[in-house]
């Protein structure tokens, strides 16, 4: 026989729950524990003839087999019923949403998950298997829902409690009883004991948060500690409480928690109890009232997670100005930065803050020549350092300033804006609408998938380069697309390498060391170092950049690590790689590029990106192509909105984009996925892709796959393919392959679009039984993809397509039978004529008129001998 248990002083969430696992162990009896919470006495003093509920003196326990535990996975919990259970022959069953206690029992199955609501496992279930919710029980269930995760407002409320929450509607659930019995009012013994805890409480106060302890005596039970502990919540809006209620002989203990840096349930499990990091509880039979409040005072302070400090949030190094700098420099500089205000400088101490409103007001009177030294906010309020973020948080609201310098030995080492606490609290970056890990990367050591993916002398020259860096005491990294790579499991050899010092400097340092050459770009502060195996890495100082206007080519500063990868495209290429030998191979990861490769996600890094780069929309199709990543909701909206940006940005750098985006394995579908982002309407023009040119791009595609794919040449798979997919873009435009030629990044890809030209403008047929050396002469001179875009461009017929793709096949795989000194040896001078002896030689090849060099030799001499 199976029973379905859950813990004494029974919630909605356990109730509910019971009722849940009912539907899915029908022959299962609910037993009710002794004691249940007072708004669930009331709720089954009206329904408790609406459920099939034994109490533990109407079962039969030698014959249960099989124990179905709800909102508990401990025996301690549940009361005197864990006495009637043998424990050595029943199998155990369990669905819970606590954290993992030792006192948990073995269970055969069942989920413990920690969501907001054990409920919501159940529900989960239900939905999946299909199994009907009458609207009764979606009722209970969302009771059960909404009690346990404080309608969703709890810290530990999930996305899943959402979604159970939404379906339970869709079942009919009445939000009026919901309301009805989870707001239900305090009783007069419940509001006498809520006033005697207020009263009989002691306030501790460590780094920045508040914690209540809260302590009462009476002979009699009240149930709903729970409640009166959210209750007593909301009224002293303190940061966490616990109680300490002693009912006769029993000792209760309820903690609670609305900080993340707040967990009871350490204090919690010392006296025997368990639950959330954020709301927990205990009881203790028999024990001294006054021991375990000196207890819960003596280890309050290991409830209090270690602050973020000062330091760890503050943005550094600081960009000030001096008392000189004039209104109209200063905000050119705000613009720039995308700060809001800066700290000013004389003799290089602080003496005041400079902000955008100050700045706006001065150029609004005309005074953008003068100095801020005559607008700045005078003695600004500084920090120290190891300020808690609590505690700077308060400042900011009493002093009502948006910015503190943090200010150390006298020196100014950093400064911390509303943004900075913000991102801290919240773990949300305002500027940019990417969620980071608070201030701190994650940080992953990567070293065995280096050594795996990497070949060895490579990872030697690696750890030598490292070595040098930390010869000079700096900080290098491998940066880019090799780091992606690397998460992902590909092998890359291309290697851009950032020092946070000067990187033009430790290139030709290197090069000094370890031989080689190096090319130096002054300007972006870059230098390419080429080793002696002939191995090129570029080497960069860490640096920052800004657009002078959308679409412009960036302006480079130095900067440090991070400000270095936010100038980055997406989070999954702005992961660096250390290669300093204390900490080589550890990846750091400041914007969740490592969780976004595992979701398969492409995310800008901040909201302009697109506007200041269209390339970048690109760039992310290329990445979607080539790694099956989707653009996520945010950066696909972005890219929608941004796309018009297109139209102003340079032919030569849309060029440089499309080349290798059109050069990766899916050119096609890479095309469709621009048209479907609004890209090709500013590209090529609106209304200039239908179904037709896919079906053009399509054969194209397969046109070249079966030529390269039936000579396996190396060389196959020519750089030149990509301007021909333009080709055919443009090609239903007037002038359209004049208009491609302004995309070429060089001669040949100029040579091509000739070609292509030419070929579809030439008024020569081509007839069905023309001979493959005839064919020749015609086609010799052009470059096999210009013939390919051509029969595609011209429609032409089967049996006209499939004779040029096997003069193409053969074409590749012509022998060299003779050259110019064979002719010469026959006596024959250098000329032109040596080209068209030699033509006529190849196309005698392909009509199968001659198959050796004798064959080659013999006709030579009777043609031209």
């Amino acid at each position: 026989m199976q029973v379905i248990l859950s813990h004494i002083n029974l919630d909605f969430d356990g109730l509910a729950s019971m009722l849940a696992a009912k539907k899915l162990y029908p022959n299962a009896k609910l037993v009710l524990p002794t004691k249940q919470a007072k708004s669930v006495e009331r709720f089954l003093a009206i329904h408790r003839d609406s459920f099939n509920l034994y109490y533990p003196n109407q079962i039969t326990w030698d014959s249960i087999t099989e124990v179905i535990l709800v909102d508990i996975a401990s025996l301690q919990r549940i009361g005197e019923v864990s006495n009637y259970i043998n424990k050595e022959k029943v199998d155990f069953i369990v669905y819970d949403h606590h954290q993992h206690h030792d006192g948990n029992v073995t269970a055969k199955c069942g989920i413990i998950d920690p969501i907001g609501a054990t409920i919501t496992l159940l529900v989960e279930i239900l939905r999946d298997r299909n199994i009907a919710i009458s609207s009764f029980e979606a009722t209970i269930f969302a009771l059960g829902l909404y009690t346990d995760t404080g309608s969703f407002t709890y810290l530990n409320t999930t996305p899943r409690d959402l979604k159970a929450g939404s379906y339970l509607l869709e079942c009919g659930a009445n939000l009026q009883l919901v309301s009805k019995f989870s707001e239900s009012p305090l009783q007069e013994e419940e509001q006498k004991l809520l006033h005697s805890l207020i009263q009989q409480s002691e306030e501790h106060y460590f780094q920045g948060v508040d914690i209540l302890i809260a302590y009462h005596q009476q002979k009699e039970y009240t149930g709903g500690l729970a409640l009166l502990a959210r209750k007593a919540l909301e009224m002293t809006g303190t940061d966490a409480l616990i109680f300490v209620v002693e009912m006769g002989k029993r000792t209760f203990i309820v903690g609670r928690s609305t900080s993340d840096r707040i967990d009871v349930l350490p204090i919690i499990k010392r006296l025997g109890g368990g639950g959330h990091p954020k709301a927990a509880s205990a009881m203790v039979k028999n024990g001294d009232f006054q021991t375990v409040l000196e207890t819960v005072r003596a280890h309050i302070t290991e409830t209090v997670k270690p602050s973020l400090i000062a330091k760890d949030i503050m943005s550094s190094p600081v960009k000030v100005i001096s008392t000189a700098t004039s209104i109209e420099e200063a905000a050119k500089m705000m613009l720039r930065y995308g700060h809001t205000g800066f700290p000013v400088l004389e003799n290089g101490k602080l003496v005041g803050i400079i902000s955008r409103r100050d700045v706006d007001k001065a150029k609004h009177h005309g005074l953008g020549h003068a100095p801020v030294k005559g607008y700045m906010s005078t003695e600004p309020t500084t920090i120290h350092s190891n300020m808690s973020i609590e505690e700077v948080q308060n400042l900011m609201i009493d002093k009502n300033v948006g910015r503190l310098p943090v200010i150390e030995d006298q020196q100014l080492i950093g400064i911390i804006s509303r943004t900075n606490v913000i991102e801290a609290l919240h773990g949300e970056k305002m500027k940019t609408g990417q969620v980071f890990d608070r201030s701190t990367p994650i940080e992953i050591s990567l070293i065995e998938r280096i050594e795996k993916l990497l070949p060895e002398n490579i990872l030697e020259l690696l750890k030598t380069i490292g070595e040098k860096a930390d010869n000079l005491n700096y900080r290098a990294y491998m940066i880019g697309g090799i780091v992606r790579d690397l998460v992902i499991g590909r092998q890359n050899d291309d290697i851009d390498i950032v020092v946070e010092g000067d990187g033009i400097y430790f290139a030709k340092l290197l090069a000094n060391s370890l031989g080689g050459s190096v090319r130096v770009h002054e300007k972006f502060g870059t230098a390419t170092w080429k080793h002696l195996s002939g191995l090129k890495i570029d080497i960069t100082s860490a640096r920052t950049e800004y657009y002078e206007y959308p679409s412009a080519l960036p302006t480079v500063e130095m900067s440090s690590l991070r400000e270095d990868l936010l100038r980055r495209d997406f989070t999954i290429n702005a992961m660096a790689l250390q290669i300093n030998k204390s900490n080589f191979g550890k990846l750091i990861d400041f914007f969740h590029g490592y969780k976004d490769i595992d979701e398969k996600k492409v995310k800008i890094l901040y909201n302009l990106s697109f506007v200041e780069d269209p390339t970048r929309i690109l760039r992310a199709v290329r990445f979607e192509q080539r790694f099956g990543f989707e653009m996520d909701k945010q950066t696909l909206e972005l890219a929608q909105i941004s796309v018009d940006k297109i139209s102003s940005t340079s032919k030569p750098r849309l060029a440089h984009e499309l080349n290798k985006l059109l050069m990766e394995e899916n050119p096609v579908e890479a095309i469709c996925r621009l048209q479907e982002l609004g890209v090709l309407n500013y590209l090529v023009g609106p209304n200039n892709f239908d179904i037709e040119t896919i079906q053009l791009l399509e054969r194209f595609k397969v046109f070249v796959d079966e030529v390269t794919f039936s000579t396996e040449s190396e060389n196959s798979c020519n750089e030149q393919l990509w301007i021909c997919y333009l080709a055919i873009l443009f090609f239903k435009q007037e002038n359209g392959l004049q208009l491609v030629k302004d995309f070429a990044l060089n001669n040949e890809h100029l040579h091509i679009v000739d070609e292509i030209y030419h070929l579809v403008t030439s008024e020569q047929a081509l007839s069905d039984e023309i001979q493959l050396g005839n064919l020749h002469k015609l086609l010799k001179k052009f470059k096999k993809e210009a013939i390919i875009c051509f029969a595609i461009l011209k429609n032409l017929p089967e049996v006209k397509t499939k004779l040029i793709k096997t003069y193409l096949i053969a074409r590749m795989a012509i022998p060299k039978l003779i050259d110019g000194r064979e002719l010469k040896a026959l006596n024959i001078p250098p000329s032109p004529l040596f080209s068209k002896i030699l033509l006529e030689i190849e196309c005698a090849y392909l009509n199968k008129d001659i198959f050796t060099k004798k064959d080659a030799l013999r006709f030579v001499k009777n043609e031209y001998l």
